[in-house]
């Protein structure tokens, strides 16, 4: 049976991610939109897999005796002014998210929940993974650059990349 604090706090993360995926459905329609096949490509994928993170939670809530709930979620930013500010949201909302698998994993300790500790070390390695992606990406914004021909390069690149999680 899972220690109340434990299942709020995964819960809590629960909710972490399916903000995290409705935000990238957001930005992939923005950059549907704007001509961005390959970006939108991309974080449709990125949509996808957050959803995947939110519901391999829910499960493991319920699963260890404890109960998943569903999360309400926020309105999504619909405009942006660039592919950079995209990419660069989309950085800091997994930076932000592995600030949240981190203090999750510091209550399972709390608490001794060994299991629960255990199952969040795939989470940890797959933040890990998603920040260095993120960071790649605007790396090579910056060296593109935002101008048209950039544009098209940057497009074909995000869209060439495949989402391992």
């Amino acid at each position: 049976m899972l220690n109340k604090e434990i299942q709020k706090a995964l819960n809590e993360q629960v909710s972490v991610e399916a903000q995290a995926s409705y935000n990238y459905l957001a930005m992939a329609s923005w950059c549907d939109k704007s001509g961005l096949q390959g970006a939108a490509k991309f974080l449709y994928r990125q949509s996808d897999e957050e959803r995947q993170h939110m519901l391999k939670l829910f499960k493991y809530i319920n699963e260890s005796g404890g109960h998943a709930s569903t999360p309400g979620i926020k309105q999504a930013q619909a405009d942006y002014k660039s592919i950079g500010q995209v990419f660069e949201l989309a950085l800091n909302q997994e930076m932000d998210n592995t600030r949240c698998i981190n203090s999750l994993a510091e209550i399972c300790l709390k608490y001794k929940d060994y299991s629960s500790f255990n199952f969040l070390q795939w989470f940890i390695s797959e933040q890990h993974e998603e920040e260095m992606l993120f960071r790649s990406i605007l790396d090579k914004i910056r060296i593109i650059g935002n101008e048209e021909k950039g544009l098209f390069w940057i497009d074909k690149e995000i869209g060439g990349i495949e989402v391992k999680g």
